[in-house]
């Protein structure tokens, strides 16, 4: 795994990005490092299909051939996803190979890692065109090979899912309250829980709904919904156990007014290994799919929003209006004495990344090894 380079997103691609996710009009973001800043180059609205729009980066003052690039491409289907193109041609400079390559998992991590559901490593304009997407689909969804043992091991679990289905057959216990998209996760819902989201998309006001995860059943319930301030919020997350909250709340922090809502994934200290387990696991598909939900239930010229970052916390009394605006909103006024000695901090330590601070480290080359002495 490549070190970072400390490189940071600039406060104009972090807008021209939240943008673009919230009108999807804009089919490709040209991202550059540029001054030691990660920055927007240029925009490309929608025209056709992706297959179509793709053509369009072959045009060699889109994309040079000795420099390489980031291209955040939004998806078709679904339309709240984007693909990552890492644009790094074979004629590059061997520096900018390098810096590129060690500063892509920072721009996606500052730009909300759940908004990426997919990835290309290109190293020629031709790696990118419609025929080679084709081909990269194609390749990602076909299955993969399995050796004899495991192909055995295979045979062996299908079977014990079908013993498990014909034993449940009939429980309403085990049967998803969100259909098709529910059996994605794996967990039924409880049907309380599963109005309150719908409620939460539909609503106006601030408000916050709790999910837990009820460990002996495997089941999604509703652990609270209530209208909230954002300076209340903090009082309705668990203390003592792990739970999934969303938070609606209406703003006008960035240039236009929206209600905006926020995914918080709140692992206290004191949560059994148990449960950390299979919160963390579940917490990026969980979101996913409450995202879709909550897009399906909303009206088309609503300003309920869904947000695509996800924000940890280990301590849920940190949860205020300044923690809000320096991690999900990336307010760099927030950047206050002490500037970016902060530093990085492991995710879900209750920490947050104000954009221009977490990795606000200039790139250096590295130090020799150190001289013997004789």
């Amino acid at each position: 795994m490549s070190a970072s380079s400390g490189i940071a997103v600039s406060p104009d691609l972090a807008q021209q990005f939240s943008s673009a996710v919230d009108q999807k009009n804009i089919r490709f973001i040209k991202v550059s490092i540029k001054d030691e800043s990660l920055i927007h180059d240029l925009s490309i609205p929608i025209e056709g299909t992706l297959q179509e729009d793709l053509e369009k980066l072959q045009d060699n003052s889109i994309l040079q051939d000795d420099a390489p690039a980031y291209v955040l491409t939004k998806l078709d289907d679904p339309p709240s996803e984007w693909l990552a193109i890492y644009y790094v041609p074979d004629t590059a400079k061997v520096r900018d190979k390098m810096l590129y390559a060690s500063t892509r998992a920072s721009l996606i991590r500052t730009l909300g890692s759940t908004s990426f559901t997919d990835s290309i490593f290109a190293t020629s304009r031709s790696d990118i065109s419609p025929d080679a997407y084709k081909g990269h689909l194609a390749a990602r969804d076909a299955p993969k090979p399995l050796s004899a043992r495991e192909k055995e091991l295979e045979e062996a679990r299908a079977a014990e899912r079908s013993a498990t289905n014909t034993t449940y057959q009939g429980s309403a216990g085990r049967a998803s309250h969100l259909g098709a998209a529910g059996s994605k996760i794996g967990m039924p819902w409880r049907e309380d829980a599963e109005k309150a989201i719908e409620e939460l998309g539909t609503g106006t006001e601030a408000a916050a709904v709790v999910i837990k995860v009820d460990i002996p059943t495997e089941t999604f319930v509703l652990h609270s919904s209530s209208e909230v301030s954002v300076d209340q919020l903090s009082s309705v997350i668990p203390k003592d156990d792990a739970s999934y909250v969303f938070f609606a709340w209406p703003h006008t922090h960035g240039n236009t007014s929206k209600r905006e809502i926020i995914f918080i994934y709140s692992c206290p200290s004191g949560t059994p290994i148990k449960h950390r387990m299979v919160y963390s696991s579940g917490a990026l598909i969980f979101f996913r799919e409450v995202q879709a939900k909550i897009q399906a239930a909303s009206e088309p010229e609503s300003s309920t929003v869904v947000n695509t970052r996800k924000v940890e916390t280990s301590d849920p009394s940190e949860i205020n209006e300044e923690f809000l605006l320096a991690e999900v909103l990336r307010d760099t006024r927030l950047d206050t004495a002490g500037g970016a000695s902060g530093g990085n901090e492991t995710p879900g330590s209750g920490a947050r990344t104000p954009l221009g601070s977490a990795d606000d480290k200039k790139f250096a080359k590295p130090r020799g090894p150190a001289r013997r002495r004789p």
